[in-house]
């Protein structure tokens, strides 16, 4: 019964994906004498990998590989063992990296710290905010800091006001070859806030706009002075930035606006950016606050309110389903310098990880340059990430953090009753697509897999400007979705027999 069902839906949306019904019903190629076996006819009707490739008229070049969860054992493979841009699928690798390094239960801390004695309130000393790792930090964590800080008796601080943020190396954006202004290439530093991105919103009033800068989270919006926006009459480009020391600067064309809208922009200086709003956040208690300086030397102090994250587990969980490039960031170098490396580098942590990747996943060659798959040069083979999948999968360790991905109908719909069951991560890139994890067949079976799809002449051609929204990008990263759910369909009902 198993079967059929699964046979009924493999045909079936394999018509809504790359394959008509006809592909199917068409007659075998070669005699059918002597009568085969039920099963034998029913694979022979399933149609081989290379023509779905075929068919999905994708440019560039596809590699996956496919294998029995349990058992390892290889089931199908093509190209597997070319290295192919991972995009966010490294994410996956980050997260066992972490994991296994810092433990499912680390929790990082974001602490206060005074340098003076506390006299009738009154902190002789500095206040130091103190970064942690901590990607998840928000406003409303600041403000339960601020509060916290009165509670322990300090109401106001004689000396200055210094945030350190050297935990992690100072990096000013993931990606180089990004456009300045998106939010998923922000900085990365020992501190975060908001996943170090500011709330940009405006509103027309006649002739002119009404322009806010926030940090704003679920509780609280506090504006913010360490970033700017002006609006110049031009139509082109939409954004431009300029490092002002102590300041972002931006600016934006005036002609692309609209009445009014909103966007996230990334923020380059996390440190100045928390301890602005953790000083309006300290104000709000009445605690004043002299303007945010970056600390540079050695930690010290002592300690006087701890902030701790959830479980890393649950971190990386919700970083698995939105894909959060940050949290990928800090969790890898975080595990690198737990392991008493200083990187100084993405590259030099992700590097790390790699060497770790062959000694504990049976990995074979990665060559990753980060730890979320933004960087353009970074390489894995569909056989090495397959090996990985492979090789966790009786630990129980990534399967249930990874998101379920609903298989669609003819419509482009999700379908909660597919017979297929997908635990995956997904990656995207401009002319790169992406996706690995695990599938359960109807009858039960289990298959790590990936599929790694990438257009790498084409995705070469385009200029900085170009790599928000590339045209064919999205008809492109169409076509390879349903290139996965195919190869998924037909994984499902030959190898489940």
């Amino acid at each position: 019964m198993k079967r059929n069902v699964s046979r009924r839906f493999f045909l079936g949306s394999a018509a809504a994906g790359l394959l008509s019904p006809a592909a199917f019903a068409a007659p075998p190629t070669t005699s059918l004498r002597p009568v085969l076996r039920g099963d034998d006819l029913y694979r022979q009707s399933i149609p081989e990998a290379a023509d779905i490739i075929a068919q999905a008229k994708l440019s560039g070049r596809v590699s996956f590989a496919l294998a029995d969860a349990s058992t390892g054992a290889v089931l199908e493979q093509t190209n597997s063992l070319v290295g192919m841009p991972p995009a966010s699928v490294t994410k996956a690798i980050t997260a066992l990296y972490a994991l296994d390094v810092l433990g499912a239960d680390h929790q990082f801390e974001t602490r206060l710290l005074a340098t003076g004695e506390i006299v009738n309130g009154e902190l002789q000393g500095d206040l130091i905010l103190a970064g942690g790792a901590d990607p998840t930090l928000n406003t409303d964590s600041l403000a339960e800091m601020a509060a916290k800080l009165k509670q322990a008796g300090i109401t106001r601080v004689r000396g200055a006001f210094k945030v350190y943020e050297s935990y992690l190396p100072m990096i000013d954006r993931i990606d180089p070859d990004q456009p300045d202004h998106v939010g998923y290439n922000p900085a990365v530093t020992g501190v975060a806030l908001n996943y170090n991105r500011v709330h940009f919103e405006w509103k027309r009033n006649k002739d002119s706009y009404a322009v806010t800068m926030d940090g704003r989270s679920g509780k609280y919006r506090p504006e913010v002075a360490m970033a700017v926006m002006q609006i110049q009459d031009r139509a082109s480009p939409l954004y431009t930035y300029t490092d002002s020391g102590a300041r972002d600067d931006w600016t934006v064309a005036k002609r692309a606006l609209g009445s009014g809208g909103a966007r996230w922009l990334p923020v380059r200086k996390p440190g100045l950016y928390a301890g602005d709003i953790f000083a309006t956040m300290a104000g709000a208690q009445g605690i004043r606050l002299a303007r945010p300086q970056i600390m540079t030397g050695p930690l010290a102090g002592t300690v006087v309110v701890v902030q701790k994250s959830e479980a890393l587990r649950e971190i990386l969980r919700d970083m698995l389903k939105y894909s959060t490039n940050l949290t990928a960031e800090m969790a890898g170098l975080a595990a690198t310098t737990a392991r008493g490396r200083q990187p100084e580098t993405l590259k030099d942590s992700a590097a790390e990880m790699n060497h770790w990747a062959k000694q504990n996943l049976g990995m074979d060659a990665p060559a990753l340059v980060d730890h979320s798959g933004l960087g353009e040069d970074s390489r894995l083979s569909a056989r090495d990430m397959m090996t990985a999948l492979v090789k966790v999968y009786g630990s129980g360790t990534l399967k249930p953090i990874l998101k379920t991905v609903k298989l669609r109908d003819s419509k482009g719909r999700p379908m909660s009753n597919h017979p297929i069951k997908v635990e995956a991560k997904t990656g995207t890139l401009n002319f790169v697509s992406a996706l690995a994890g695990y599938m359960t067949a109807p009858n039960g079976r289990v298959m790590a897999f990936a599929i790694f799809a990438a257009d790498e002449p084409r995705r070469a051609t385009l200029s900085r400007a170009q790599r928000e929204r590339p045209e064919g990008g999205r008809s492109w990263n169409g076509r390879a979705k349903r290139l996965q759910q195919s190869l998924i369909e037909r994984w499902g009902a030959y190898h489940a027999v």
